[in-house]
């Protein structure tokens, strides 16, 4: 059973055009991801999947590999189906889905997102969740709210902040949804062909289709967190925490 990482990435973005190929600390944002991703301890390969010859051709340049995908995608999910299928991957070996915009990930926190695999014969899918320790995070839309169960299965992914306590005085902590994912090849091609769902629809969560669909995601807590580049003036936080690290 292989582990590989794929990279989703596409040049043109209505807020931040170019982001992957954009430099922090003099490399591409999209090198910094690949480099961490390469070196969780239980990743067998990481490849870029893009459809613009600019991102292959940086990619290249500083060593890494990307495969070239249709520009008729819908997602980044059947970007990445389309390049599992292009380089053969077997219908139990581990696909991991990386944001090419998370450019302060962990390499650790793959090696925790693909362990209940090992664990648990017969998973389908795993995404990681991080304890918010920052308060505005807990009401910004833009950082999605998980909760669980308690063998770690999802319950529900919102925008809006969950669980809501009725009565303030209730203390509870509150679980932020990282936007990495783990499936087995078979699910993958599953998951990709499951129509929209209603719950996606209104919250705009494709990780709700799973759930509405009667699937189980396996949630696994990260002790560590990963900082997005949503927009050009992000750079410099970025650049900023990685300087502190």
């Amino acid at each position: 059973m292989r582990t590989v990482v794929f990279i989703p990435s596409r040049f043109g973005s209505t807020r931040f055009e170019g982001k992957p190929l954009h430099p922090i600390h003099g490399k591409p944002m999209i090198q910094h991801v690949y480099e961490r991703s390469r070196a969780a301890s239980r990743v067998d390969e990481v490849l870029v999947a893009t459809d613009d010859e600019r991102i292959v051709a940086a990619v290249e340049a500083f060593g890494g590999r990307a495969v070239m995908t249709s520009d008729k995608n819908r997602s980044g999910t059947d970007r990445i189906a389309e390049a599992a299928q292009i380089i053969g991957l077997a219908p139990d070996d581990i696909v991991i889905n990386v944001q090419g915009d998370q450019p302060l990930m962990d390499p650790r926190c793959l090696d925790e997102l693909v362990a209940p695999f090992f664990a648990e014969p017969g998973l389908d899918i795993s995404t990681l969740a991080y304890k918010i320790v920052r308060a505005r995070e807990i009401t910004d839309p833009k950082d999605v709210k998980v909760t669980f169960d308690n063998q770690g299965y999802a319950l529900y992914f919102s925008r809006a902040s969950i669980p809501l306590a009725r009565d303030p005085e209730t203390r509870h902590d509150t679980y932020k949804h990282l936007g990495f994912y783990a499936y087995t090849r078979k699910f993958l091609e599953i998951y990709r062909k499951l129509p929209e769902g209603t719950l996606e629809a209104v919250e705009k969560l494709e990780q709700l289709r799973v759930l509405e669909h009667g699937y189980r995601i396996k949630v696994v807590v990260t002790p560590f967190d990963s900082p997005e580049v949503d927009l050009p003036e992000d750079i410099a936080r970025i650049e900023r925490l990685m300087g502190e690290k």
